[in-house]
């Protein structure tokens, strides 16, 4: 599984960037989420993990709040495009650190993509200092004007390995949470830009080569039209 996921984000890099560049959504779900860790912790923070980092909006949202960064991704092709920060390459079941080792970790819209999050969010508790704060944000979905779900009437479910739900139950076993979601508008073009990510693709295909995975998420949603709402549930932990 993480092989395949290592190679779903290696062939991601340009897609990436290029969502990035037209909607500013990953920096934004970053900024938002630090921004909500900083108000849930104990004062500034000093060493911050952002776990998933990808091409490194995220860290450098987390580098406006953080004296010591760290760039944590399994793709070597992602972390590539990282210059703000010092950059590891390992997967969040087993974090390559000392325990008590950070303030904060942050996993902007990563940590759904893991099967088995409570592994994981069992590592963030490990390295994170007595009143460390740890963050994630999940995809929760897209909808229409009248709450109906952008891929009711497809033939396919936008769906990640892990729901948002199980997300937050995993950190909740670990941390003292506090959750929200929030909505930003979108459209059509977006969406389908969004899932023409490779990784994102998988959402829809996770079966097909990554070619034939983005070819058929185009087909799929080549006659979506209008505006929608994309919603991203978040949660906060503190290690109690």
């Amino acid at each position: 599984m993480k092989t395949v996921v290592r190679a779903n984000f290696d062939a991601s890099v340009e897609a990436y960037n290029r969502y990035e560049r037209r909607t500013g959504r990953f920096t934004a779900l970053a900024r938002l989420l630090v921004a909500e860790m900083s108000a849930h912790g104990e004062g500034a923070f000093d060493a911050v993990l952002d776990a998933g980092a990808g091409t490194g909006v995220s860290t450098q949202a987390v580098a406006e709040r953080a004296d010591r960064p760290v760039a944590l991704d399994i793709s070597r092709e992602m972390l590539t495009e990282v210059a703000s920060a010092p950059r590891v390459e390992a997967d969040f079941d087993h974090l390559p650190f000392a325990d008590d080792t950070f303030d904060a970790i942050a996993f902007t819209a990563s940590l759904f993509l893991v099967p088995d999050p409570a592994v994981a969010t069992q590592e963030a508790a490990r390295v994170l200092r007595s009143g460390g704060v740890v963050g994630a944000v999940a995809p929760v979905g897209w909808v229409t004007a009248n709450g109906t779900d952008v891929f009711a009437d497809l033939d396919r479910e936008s769906r990640s390995p892990t729901g948002s739900e199980d997300v937050e139950r995993a950190l909740a076993d670990e941390f003292a949470v506090t959750t929200g979601t929030w909505r930003f508008a979108t459209t059509a073009d977006d969406v389908r830009l969004f899932h023409s990510i490779p990784a994102m693709a998988a959402r829809l295909y996770p079966r097909l080569e990554t070619e034939k995975r983005v070819d058929k998420t185009r087909e799929l949603l080549d006659t979506l039209e209008g505006t929608f709402e994309q919603r991203w549930r978040w949660i906060v932990g503190v290690v109690e």
